[in-house]
């Protein structure tokens, strides 16, 4: 077997690694979810179980138009896609989430608000957002967090939390 063909069967079981990962994190994230809704009195419903599935397996934010339009998609007919979850529905199920502390407000400056799940053993990430076309992407970076975490302790504040939102262009749009 070659170096190359070695070096690609390891990436692809890695990648079949971090995706049976994913899914079982957001398997777990839609079940917490839907025990916290159910604890706080909350009706179980199938517009709700298909948002929940839905965050459950995004790896960023999401807007609420974004949301409608990805459960309209995974209609199986152009009948019940019309009766797809409402706009009004995502935003009402939206509040609840976050209400309750499972998804979070994220502001990426573009005039809309966007959602996502908050995970409590996954990665902290920032965001990257293409000013071009509106695409968003999650980014990691232990060289930031360290530095995030020597400012803190250097600057009068108790800091909580924080949020890096990065923006240019993507390399679609910079070519």
């Amino acid at each position: 077997m070659s170096a190359r063909t070695t070096s690609s069967a390891g990436a692809e079981a890695a990648g079949a690694r971090r995706r049976a990962h994913s899914a079982q994190a957001a398997h777990t994230w839609a079940e917490r979810a839907e025990q916290a809704l159910a604890a706080a009195g909350r009706k179980r419903g199938g517009a709700r179980r298909a948002l929940l599935e839905l965050l459950g397996e995004q790896e960023c934010a999401l807007t609420a138009v974004e949301i409608e339009d990805a459960l309209r998609a995974r209609s199986p007919s152009r009948e019940q896609a019309a009766r797809a979850v409402s706009r009004a529905s995502v935003y009402r199920i939206l509040d609840e989430l976050e209400a309750l502390g499972l998804v979070q407000r994220v502001e990426t400056g573009q005039a809309m608000v966007r959602y996502e799940r908050v995970c409590e053993h996954e990665e902290h990430h920032h965001h990257l957002v293409c000013d071009e076309c509106g695409l968003v992407m999650p980014f990691s970076d232990a060289g930031l967090e360290r530095a995030i975490h020597s400012l803190s302790q250097r600057v009068p504040l108790a800091v909580s939390e924080h949020e890096i939102v990065l923006h240019g262009a993507c390399r679609d749009c910079a070519a």
